[in-house]
C-alpha cells in the first residue's frame, strides 16, 4: 500500500459547512448554558472568529470579545503565547463566558486559555483526539493525523486526480 498523499488526510471544510456545524454547536451549547444564560462570547482569533460570531447570533449574544493566542507559523506549531487579552472587567475568571474557536488540536493554545479563564466554557467545533478532554462541548472528532483545511485558508482552484493521470 502506498503512503497517502497530503490531502488524502484532509477534511476540507466549505463555508456552509462551517455554519452547518457552528450553528449546531451553538444548539448544544445552549443545552449547558448557565441559567441566567451566557455573559459573553470570547473568540479565539483567528479560527474562532467565524463560529464566534454564528454562536453569538444564534444565542443572542450581543458582548464578544477576543483573545489572541499565537502558537502556529502556517502549518508548524510552536509555543503558544498570548499577543491580545480580552477585557477582563468583563471576563473575570471565566463564569458565564463561552470561549469559541475552530478547533483543539495538541491543546497548547486551550491550555493557554484555561489558565486565564479557568471558569470559562470552552467549545469548538471540531476536536482531534489527543486534546479533546480539554473541550467542554464539540461538534465533530477528526483523528489526530487529519489537517482540517478550513474556508478561510482556500481558493477555488483545479485539483490534480488523487492517483495517477488518465
Amino acid at each position: 500500500m502506498t503512503d497517502p498523499l497530503p490531502h488524502e488526510k484532509g477534511f476540507h471544510v466549505s463555508w456552509d459547512q462551517l455554519h452547518r456545524d457552528a450553528r449546531a454547536l451553538a444548539w448544544r451549547l445552549q443545552g449547558v448554558a448557565p441559567e441566567d444564560g451566557w455573559r459573553a462570547v470570547v473568540a479565539i482569533t483567528r479560527g474562532g472568529m467565524a463560529p464566534a460570531m454564528i454562536i453569538a447570533r444564534e444565542l443572542d449574544i450581543r458582548t464578544v470579545d477576543t483573545i489572541s493566542v499565537k502558537s502556529y507559523d502556517h502549518q508548524t506549531q510552536g509555543q503558544a503565547v498570548v499577543t491580545k487579552h480580552p477585557d477582563a472587567e468583563l471576563v473575570g475568571d471565566g463564569h458565564g463566558v463561552l470561549v469559541i474557536d475552530d478547533l483543539v488540536d495538541t491543546g497548547r493554545t486551550l491550555e493557554v486559555v484555561r489558565a486565564l479563564l479557568p471558569h470559562a466554557h470552552i467549545a469548538t467545533v471540531y476536536a482531534k483526539p489527543k486534546s479533546r478532554q480539554l473541550v467542554q462541548t464539540y461538534v465533530t472528532e477528526v483523528s489526530q493525523d487529519t489537517w482540517i483545511f478550513f474556508p478561510w485558508d482556500l481558493a477555488l482552484q483545479y485539483v490534480e486526480p488523487y492517483r495517477g493521470r488518465t
